[in-house]
């Protein structure tokens, strides 16, 4: 069998980042349109 040689840090994770970076862009709208949207229906019903 092989052996294979593993180095840290030496793999290419830059779709992983973008992946990620999307996935964080995509939270923070997503909670920021939630809590502008119960904002706006406590003004509304108040």
């Amino acid at each position: 069998m092989a052996e294979q040689k593993h180095e840290h840090g030496k793999m290419d994770i830059s779709e992983q980042e973008k992946t990620f970076n999307g996935f964080v862009r995509w939270s923070v709208w997503g909670a920021a349109i939630s809590i502008g949207v119960l904002i706006f229906l406590a003004l509304a019903n108040s």
